[in-house]
Formats: C-alpha cells, structure tokens, sequence
C-alpha cells in the first residue's frame, strides 16, 4: 500500500479553497496563528509517521515553517522527504480576499521564475529538499518544451535531487503522457508525478499507471477533492453520494475522509497519497485511511461517484477562497 504524506497548500497561508478553510484557522489570519497551527498539524503528522511533506514556493509560507519546523525537530535529511514546486509565485500578501483583479497566485513557466525559485527553495529547506517539481505543467503554459527549463530541470537532477511535475486540470492525463516522452541528454527527465485522483476525477488512472510502470512515483493530491468528500459537503447535488459515504463509514467504524483517502492509498501504482489537513483532528481523521482494510465492497461501492474532468475542475473553478 502506498504511504500517506501531508500536503501544505492549506497551512502555510491565510486563504484557500479547501471547504471550511477559515473555521480550520479560527479566523485568525495573522503570520504567528498561522504558524503555530502548522506547526502543531506538522507535529501529529509526523507523530501519526507521516514522513513526506509537500511545499511550493506559491503556498505562502509553506517552505518557511517547514525549514523551520525541521530545525526545532532536528530531523536528520535522511528521515524525511520534503518536495516542492516552482512556477507559481505567492501574490495574495498574506490577505484572504484580494482586491478585484488580484490572484492569490500567478504561474510563469519561464527560466528567471525557475531560478529564482528553485534558489529559494534550496536556501529554505537545504539537503532536505529531496523532489523538485513543476508546479501544475500544462500544454498552455509550454513548459514541456522549454528547453532552456528542461535542461536547468536536469541539471538540478544531476546534483541528486529528484526531478517532477505536477498537473492539473481536465488535460492532466494528455500532460502526464507528453511528461513522458521529454528527455534530456538521451535520458528520460522526470522522475515523479504529483497529480489529482481522488474518487470524483479519475481521469489520468491509465496515464498515472503507465508512468508508474516506467518508474516514476506517483503522487496523489486533493485525494478528499478540497473537501468535497468530507462531512463538511453540503451541496445537495452530492447528498445522495453523501448517504452512501455515511453508511461505508459507520459499516467499517471510520470517516468519510478516511474511505476517500483509502481508495488512492489502495492503488497499486500509488506511491505517496498527500493529506491536505488544516487541523490536528484533521490528521487523525485522515490517518484511519492507512488501517482501513480496502475490500471489493468498499470499491464497488466507491467505483460509482466518478465525474466527468469537465464538471470536476468546472467545480472546482468555483470554489471560494476562504
């Protein structure tokens, strides 16, 4: 079974998409509450042994209180992987609504954007830095056949550090399929994939299993769909899918959460499935996924919920910063 990790998009700025994102924060949006509160998810994850930490220069302070949190902790590099992406700079300032016009993040996928960050991100977290990703790669932006990208991309690769993308989007199969076929140097460039599976987007599974097969690692985000399978879905489109969620979940004693993360956990070309949780109950929620006996009830019940990429990622255009 694949291992679970903790994602930071939601713990090292103020604002997010994540349903409920402001409550998990107690509204309280200053730089110490914020920390703390990362510091204390950081704990009972690593607690809970989560050992895989997933940052990005665009998650405001992410890569800060991590570095942060590894020097108190003094944990040895060779117990921890910390992975992080570049391409997306931080434009919010620490605000959770921006003035009209503003995005919480803006993404270049240009050569300056990616030596600049890629300093910063080394200057933050050292040798713990083990993945080096591209942060949401897609046809439009080109990335895939910057040269220029590719060939710093590799020399990063050359100094130990593990080269990857990440892809979003209802095109995330047709990105991890063109990732495939890069090379540099006569060698194959990448050597991880993060990317959105979780039970309502399933559309880059033979994508993902083929990278899989070629050696990658496969990392999963958004396994929960920023809470969309949680308790805390109240749309009523999703309250039929919602029942049966709830009758899983009271059959085999767990949460809703945990069935949704033990579906990709139990993927056999799944490597590392990130939690994205804001809170410690968060964490302990989503870690009863590791011990959930995955059966063919579980994913006969499960295999029924999945969307169309259109209306998944529609969807998720749409949700609020909050």
């Amino acid at each position: 079974m694949a291992q679970l990790g903790l994602g930071m998009a939601s713990l090292g700025r103020p604002g997010y998409i994540n349903l409920g994102h402001g409550e998990d924060l107690n509204h309280d949006y200053s730089i110490e509450s914020v920390r703390s509160n990362a510091f204390e998810v950081l704990n009972q994850a690593w607690n809970s042994g989560i050992r895989h930490f997933d940052v990005a220069r665009s998650y405001g302070r992410a890569e800060e209180f991590v570095s942060q949190w590894v020097r108190e902790m003094s944990i040895p590099s060779q117990e921890i992987t910390i992975s992080s992406k570049w391409g997306y700079t931080y434009t919010a300032a620490w605000k959770v609504r921006t003035p009209n016009g503003v995005a919480h993040e803006v993404k270049r996928h240009e050569l300056p954007v990616l030596q600049r960050q890629y300093a910063t991100s080394r200057n933050q977290l050292g040798e713990h830095l083990k993945i080096y990703q591209i942060h949401s790669a897609t046809k439009e932006s080109g990335v895939l056949n910057n040269q220029p990208v590719l060939e710093f991309l590799d020399r990063i690769r050359q100094t130990g550090t593990s080269v990857g993308l990440s892809v979003s989007g209802p095109e995330q199969a047709e990105t991890i399929e063109k990732a495939l076929t890069v090379e540099v140097n006569g060698e194959r460039l990448f050597q991880s994939v993060q990317a959105t599976w979780n039970l309502l987007e399933q559309s880059a599974e033979t994508a993902l299993k083929k990278a899989h097969d070629l050696g990658l690692k496969v990392i999963i985000k958004e396994s929960v769909a920023n809470g969309r399978l949680t308790s805390r879905n109240q749309c009523p489109n999703f309250r039929s899918q919602k029942d049966q969620l709830n009758q899983l979940a009271r059959r085999h004693q767990t949460t809703i959460d945990a069935i949704s993360i033990a579906a990709a956990l139990n993927r056999p070309w799944v490597g590392i499935v990130l939690s994205g949780a804001t809170t410690t109950e968060q964490v302990t929620s989503n870690v009863k996924a590791t011990t959930l006996h995955w059966n063919d009830e579980l994913e006969c019940q499960t295999s029924k919920f999945a969307e169309t990429p259109m209306d998944y990622w529609n969807f998720r255009s749409q949700l609020a910063w909050n």
